[in-house]
């Protein structure tokens, strides 16, 4: 049978479908632009859009297992459930979905509340399903990178509480993982929730003093001000995004991103190895600087 990976060409999708091909599945990759994609041999490419019933109709025909990522933009939710009526009306029982940890407690963060909406209805749906909730990914620091490393300050927004950041590379191992096991499993298996942790909850602080360490200079934190964090994202992003993305930080700041016990075990149990930590992250970034 089949696995369709959407969100493909992204970053996460794209380490999904290699980690699948070398576990011997037979995938299919949804992309907006075929011709612009490059995947391993032997994996079928095609074109869709979630806003596109009958290019979905197309993709899904004849799929077992769905991967379903759907990008943060203004009607997601809508996207996602376009997609989870699809793929029901396809025969499709088992998937995995990203969502985010924490979407039942960021609830006036436009993301979170959607994707957590998502959840709610691959329940009311009755579909077979592992939910993977992950925390902050740790590359989303590569948007300060320059500022880091141009102005001596790290400026997300990650305050007093800790994120239990993740390496994408762990998301996408585990995402592949699950799909594995769901989609090789003799029956459906039940639902489940997985939070995608990284091993340390680290501070605004405790971020620039890794920073510190690895450059070897000081790097201070300045990442408490959401409104200049705003403001300074619409250089780059649609007014819409940069204000969810300061509600975020402001739950960052409230709250945390904390992990439950035992994630950290659980995680490190399914890859067979130690997640990726912080540290090795910011030393990678140094040395490809």
């Amino acid at each position: 049978m089949t696995i369709l990976v959407t969100g493909a060409t992204g970053n996460i999708g794209r380490q999904i479908v290699e980690h699948l091909v070398k576990g011997g599945a037979d995938v299919r990759a949804l992309a907006r632009d075929p011709s612009k994609s490059a995947f391993p041999d032997g994996v079928s490419v095609v074109q869709g859009d979630f806003l596109d019933v009958d290019s979905l109709r197309n993709a899904m025909s004849g799929v077992s297992t769905l991967f379903l990522l759907n990008a943060v933009v203004p009607d997601e939710f809508t996207q996602a459930l376009i997609a989870l009526n699809v793929a029901r009306s396809a025969g499709i029982e088992r998937i995995v979905y990203l969502s985010v940890i924490h979407a039942d407690v960021y609830v006036n963060v436009p993301h979170f509340a959607g994707k957590y909406s998502v959840e709610r209805m691959i329940e009311q749906m009755d579909f077979k399903a592992t939910i993977l909730r992950p925390a902050y990914f740790m590359q989303n620091d590569l948007m300060v990178k320059d500022v880091i490393t141009g102005y001596g300050a790290y400026t997300m927004p990650v305050g007093p509480k800790g994120l239990a950041m993740i390496d994408v590379r762990d998301i996408a191992e585990i995402a592949a993982l699950e799909l594995l096991r769901r989609e090789r499993a003799s029956e459906p298996l039940p639902i489940d929730r997985i939070n995608l942790v990284g091993p340390d909850v680290l501070t605004g602080t405790d971020i620039a003093a890794i920073w510190s360490d690895v450059l070897d200079r000081t790097i201070s934190y300045g990442g408490d001000n959401t409104e200049g964090f705003e403001q300074n994202l619409k250089q780059f992003v649609p007014a819409w995004m940069a204000y969810d993305m300061r509600l975020m930080g402001e739950r960052f700041m409230t709250d945390g991103m904390l992990p439950a016990d035992g994630d950290v075990e659980r995680l490190t149990m399914l890859l067979g190895r130690p997640l990726r930590r912080y540290r090795d992250f910011a030393q990678e970034t140094a040395a490809s600087a």
